[in-house]
């Protein structure tokens, strides 16, 4: 069977309605991780689906934010997706979903991989020096989506 050509990844950029306007759950990722320790990012993974499943963007984005942030969501809605080199081997096709925070009290919820997690405005996570620039430009388009 030959390798897959892709690994697809799912980010669910969640938002949710604070004293000040939205706000976005951000993660700072874990000093253990091989891609962008201690930098800010949002929640994500891999797709685990096996064949005929449906609603898979979905169910990844719901699971990812559960087992690494704690809470739930609703709404998902893609809005992008890009391509780029894992550094292991195959491409990633990483999709980009919005949603909305629907219930739980965040928290880190795999220390393995997240180091914290916060609520924060959009311009509070652009202007982070620890937000890298893939993740500031992927929240800049979840917030014009959004609008």
């Amino acid at each position: 069977m030959p390798e897959p050509q892709y690994v697809v990844n799912v980010d669910p950029v969640i938002a949710r309605e604070g004293v000040d306007g939205t706000e976005y759950l951000v993660i700072v990722r874990s000093d253990g991780e091989e891609h962008a320790p201690g930098m800010l990012g949002f929640p994500g993974g891999k797709v685990e689906a096996g064949p005929g499943e449906s609603d898979v963007l979905d169910a990844t984005a719901k699971r990812e934010a559960r087992e690494e942030a704690g809470v739930e969501i609703e709404h998902v809605e893609q809005v992008t997706s890009t391509t780029f080199e894992l550094d292991y081997g195959p491409t990633c096709l990483n999709v980009v979903v919005t949603a909305d925070y629907a219930d739980g009290e965040a928290h880190v919820a795999d220390p393995a991989e997240v180091a914290a997690v916060e609520w924060r405005s959009a311009d509070a996570v652009i202007d982070d020096p620890d937000t890298p620039p893939w993740t500031a430009e992927l929240l800049a388009e979840v917030v014009e989506y959004r609008s």
